[in-house]
Parts: structure tokens; C-alpha cells; sequence
């Protein structure tokens, strides 16, 4: 071997010492591509090995495959890199710099900019850069900290009451109850953006064509179509593809609802020379940092994000202590504590006291997180697992597959929120890199704290007001953006005396 010593370099072959250590990126292994169609040939139906809705299944296997760094042109043009190592995902993020860039949202983006009259950028999701940062740092100050969430909690303790009164405690509940929550978050969305109801939980707001149904009707069709549309063929940037059509007309219904309680705000703003009200508009519309169109294109992003996430979210938490109920009793125990009557208002103080519930939140986030992981595009290059990757490349971790990992978390298929819990040392210690539901750094999920907020007050309520049964089959998820149940949420409701 031919060494070459350079002032305070060392190179072998004519290559830095350093990067001699490492693989390079065509040395990582993964799916063959072939020209034109990249791997989309494995995804397809019946033939394919993979399955679009099922990234932590196809993680997995890839994982057993080809080990802890995988390399895939899905999409000829553009290789993804997954990774599953704690270490690897920690090197992202130190590495993600100023602006953390991602490729996601694609064909939401080019509606939006195709819009100029309404949008400014393609909004919080898909945008990239200085203009991200502008738009995340004018909103973030109003959703993303502590004590601006914990003004709502008084509100959505009064929305989630009527919901159990009108709905649970009735038994007009439907069969599956992920079409109940989806009501229940819409509403506590809706109420906290913009200081107004939009239903009232009684029966005739349960119709097929009703305000509530069409706006998660339309939520669930821009969300179920953006990872077929961003890792698909790219078809839809020449002409409608009939999944472009299916995100364009989900947006203008959300657009058209937007821009109606954008105006009203600014009108009565007008009237009365002020900004009134606290809700999530009124303080975007008292920023100075932002204008019209900003406040529309997060108004959307509001709607569009924040009933799914949570719906999901709790439909898993609720499957989990239905079918453990040693952690439904426990968590119950605590209810009791915090809450002594079955209609005692959930308060700063409860939240701040309920150490099992949030255990609990995480535990359910660790096996069944918000999605697969996160994606970035690399600002620089960095080595993962011995492996050079260049700058430019889409890295996408693989949270959900590690999280079940026996390497990683002891009995990792058994659902144990006291794992969470301080002062149990025969749990070993967890990689903060590991459960990260809502992303890490600059660019984490900027209605993350109101989020868990929402959760913990549902599942206490629930919880301490009803013992709950399971009489449904074993859940599983499917990946459509937003991590979905597999199954309908079956629960039997007993009221707790």
C-alpha cells in the first residue's frame, strides 16, 4: 500500500486517510434498481415484495436483508438512504443544519404555488430554506410553547366532557370508534384555531354531508395521497393524475373554510380596531412578521394536520390499554387520584401531576409512532455506518422498526409504560434518538406540545370515566403519511361507578 504524507494529512492511494476508512455510497447495499421505473417494480400489487402502506414491514425486511443501511432508488433519480442504528439517527440531526430540509409534500406544494393570489410559499410541510424559517419562526411562538398550549387546557376539558356525556355516555357511539374521535379532534382543532364550534356532538352532525364529515373527508384525502404522489411516479407535475385531483379537491374545501374564518376574523377585527379573542388565529393575525396569505397557508396546515395525527394517535393508545389491563388499571389508579369526580375538571396542575398517563403516551408512541420516521435532504456529507453519503441525499429514518428491536428495548413487543417511569432500574437505559414521534431539532412537529396536551386530556377522561374493553382483532398499522390502524377501533364502553 502506497502512503503519502502531506503536512498534517495522511493519504493513501492519492485519498485522505479518513475517507480511505470508509465505503462509499454505490457500496451500500439495498433493492436493484433498474432504469426508468427505479424500485417501483417491488411495490407493485399482488407481484411486489413491498407494500406502500406498510414501510415498517418493508423496513424490516430490508433491515434482515441488507442490514442498517439501506440504499433505494424508488424513484429513478433519487436515492433514499434508511437507516435504523440510534447512533446513525443522531448523526442526521447534528448534521441537518440551520434550515433542516426535507422531500415531502411535493404535489401539495405545486397547487399552492400554482395559487399565488392565496399562498405566499407552499406552506410549513414542503418548504424548504430561508423561506421556511420565516414562516416557522412567526408561528412557532404562539402553538410550540409551554405556556401558550396550557391557556387551551380549560377549553378542551370542556369540548372532551360533552363528547364523553354526549356521545360515550349515551352509547350512540358507532362501531368503530376512530370515526368518533375523528369528530372529537376536528373539534377541539377548530375550537382552539379559531374560537368557534363547529359541532355540538349530537346526532344530526353525524350525517354523511354534514361541515365536519366533509372536512375529514377531505383531510384524509390530501394525507392518503401525498406518499403515493411523493415516492411514486411523478406524473402529476405534467398533468391531474387522478391522484393530484384527489389533493387538489380535498385543498380547496379546506381553502375555502380558511379563507371564510380568515375573513371574518380580519372584518371583526376592523369593527372593533383590535384584534380580538385568544384563539390560534387571533394571535397569527397580531403577528407582524407574517401577512394575509402566511396566515391562510398555516390556517390550512392547521386543519390538514391536526385531526388525523391525533385521531390516529389515540385509536392506538386506546387499543393498547383495552387490551393490557393491568396498564388500564394502573393508569386508572392515577385518574382517580388526579380526577375524584368522574366530571372533575382536568387542570395545569393535573397534566403537570400525571406521570402515568404521559408514560403511557410514549409507550403507545414507541410502538406505534406518528410515522415510519423522518426524512432529510443531507446539507453536507456524512458518514453512516462506515458508509460515505453525499450531500444532497434523502435520508429517511427508520424509528418504527428499531423501536421494536430487542437490541434496543427489553420485551419490545409487550406494551409496558413503566419502562418510562424514573426509578425503574431494571429497564435499561434508551437512546434519546429513538422515540421521536414528532421529529427532533428545528424543524420538530410545531404543534407537538398541543398534540400531547390534547391526548393526555381525552385518555384521562376516558380512562377514569369508563373501563374499557377490546372486542376487535389484533391491530397493526398502515403507513398513509400519517401512521393509520389496520382495523376498526372496537370498544366496550362500561361506565366506572
Amino acid at each position: 500500500m502506497r502512503y503519502q504524507y502531506n503536512k498534517s494529512k495522511l493519504f493513501i492511494h492519492g485519498r485522505p486517510f479518513s475517507k480511505a476508512l470508509h465505503k462509499g455510497f454505490d457500496e451500500i447495499p439495498g433493492p436493484k434498481s433498474l432504469p426508468l421505473i427505479g424500485t417501483l417494480y417491488s411495490y407493485l400489487p399482488v407481484l411486489g415484495k413491498y407494500r406502500f402502506d406498510r414501510l415498517h414491514r418493508n423496513g424490516l425486511a430490508k433491515y434482515r436483508q441488507y442490514g442498517p443501511v439501506v440504499r433505494e432508488d424508488i424513484v429513478p433519480g433519487v436515492s433514499l438512504l434508511w437507516i435504523f442504528k440510534p447512533e446513525d439517527i443522531e448523526t442526521l440531526y447534528r448534521k441537518e443544519g440551520r434550515y433542516p430540509e426535507r422531500r415531502s409534500h411535493l404535489a401539495l406544494q405545486r397547487y399552492r404555488l400554482d395559487k399565488p393570489d392565496v399562498y405566499n410559499t407552499g406552506g410549513l410541510l414542503p418548504t424548504n430554506g430561508s423561506d421556511w424559517w420565516r414562516i416557522r419562526k412567526a408561528f412557532q411562538k404562539h402553538i410550540s410553547k409551554v405556556q401558550c398550549v396550557k391557556r387551551y387546557i380549560d377549553s378542551s376539558d370542556m369540548v372532551v366532557q360533552q363528547f364523553i356525556d354526549k356521545r360515550i355516555r349515551r352509547q350512540t357511539i358507532s362501531e368503530d370508534f376512530t370515526a368518533e374521535l375523528s369528530r372529537l379532534f376536528l373539534e377541539l382543532t377548530y375550537f382552539i384555531a379559531f374560537d368557534e364550534r363547529l359541532q355540538r356532538f349530537e346526532d344530526e352532525e353525524w350525517e354523511s354531508d354534514s361541515d365536519s364529515s366533509n372536512l375529514i373527508e377531505a383531510a384524509q384525502k390530501i394525507n392518503n395521497a401525498i406518499l403515493k404522489t411523493d415516492n411514486g411516479p411523478q406524473l402529476w407535475k405534467k398533468f391531474d393524475t387522478p391522484m393530484y385531483k384527489n389533493i387538489k379537491k380535498g385543498h380547496e374545501h379546506i381553502e375555502k373554510i380558511a379563507l371564510r374564518v380568515v375573513a371574518e376574523k380580519l372584518s371583526k377585527s376592523h369593527r372593533a380596531q383590535i384584534n380580538p379573542g385568544t384563539s390560534l388565529l387571533d394571535e397569527y393575525l397580531r403577528s407582524n412578521d407574517t401577512d394575509v396569505k402566511d396566515v391562510v397557508g398555516m390556517t390550512v396546515d392547521t386543519l390538514l394536520a391536526g385531526i388525523d395525527t391525533a385521531t390516529y394517535s389515540c385509536s392506538f393508545a386506546l387499543y393498547h390499554l383495552s387490551t393490557n389491563p393491568k396498564a388500564q388499571q394502573d393508569m386508572y389508579s392515577e385518574a382517580l387520584t388526579l380526577l375524584p369526580d368522574r366530571s372533575s375538571e382536568i387542570t395545569e396542575d393535573v397534566l403537570d401531576r400525571a406521570v402515568y398517563a404521559k408514560a403511557v403516551i410514549k409507550e403507545m408512541f414507541r410502538m406505534n409512532p406518528i410515522s415510519v420516521g423522518i426524512g432529510r435532504i443531507l446539507p453536507e456529507e456524512c458518514v453512516f455506518s462506515g458508509y460515505r453519503v453525499p450531500k444532497g441525499t434523502v435520508v429517511v429514518t427508520q424509528n418504527q422498526v428499531t423501536c421494536r428491536m430487542e437490541e434496543y428495548f427489553q420485551n419490545p413487543q409487550s406494551f409496558l409504560p413503566e419502562r418510562w417511569l424514573k426509578d425503574r432500574p431494571e429497564y435499561k437505559p434508551v437512546s434519546p434518538y429513538l422515540v421521536l414521534p414528532f421529529g427532533h431539532g428545528p424543524r420538530t412537529c410545531i404543534a407537538r406540545r398541543l398534540s400531547e396536551q390534547f391526548l393526555q386530556i381525552v385518555l384521562l377522561k376516558i380512562i377514569r370515566n369508563f373501563q374499557l374493553t377490546w372486542r376487535g382483532s389484533v391491530l397493526d398499522s398502515k403507513s398513509l403519511l400519517i401512521n393509520k390502524p389496520d382495523g376498526p377501533i372496537c370498544i366496550d364502553f362500561k361506565a366506572r361507578h
